[in-house]
């Protein structure tokens, strides 16, 4: 294994994840405000899930996400 090799991969898929995922919550949350949904002062309970099946990882994250 290239550590070096591994390391860029690792954070450019990290950098995706996060850029995506901002942006993909950003939208659904801006949505449930503007249709009423959300009044835009609550704490979402967020969960992501990372997987990695070819070497058995899965780990959930959970974190509140105040919209205020």
């Amino acid at each position: 294994m290239n550590d070096d090799t591994f390391n860029m991969e690792l954070r450019k898929f990290l950098k995706k994840v996060g850029i995506t995922s901002q942006r993909e919550i950003e939208k659904a949350v801006n949505e449930a405000v503007a249709s009423g949904t959300l009044k835009g002062n609550e704490k979402l309970q967020a969960k992501m899930t990372l997987e990695i099946s070819d070497i058995g990882l899965n780990t959930v994250i959970k974190e509140k996400i105040a919209l205020e």
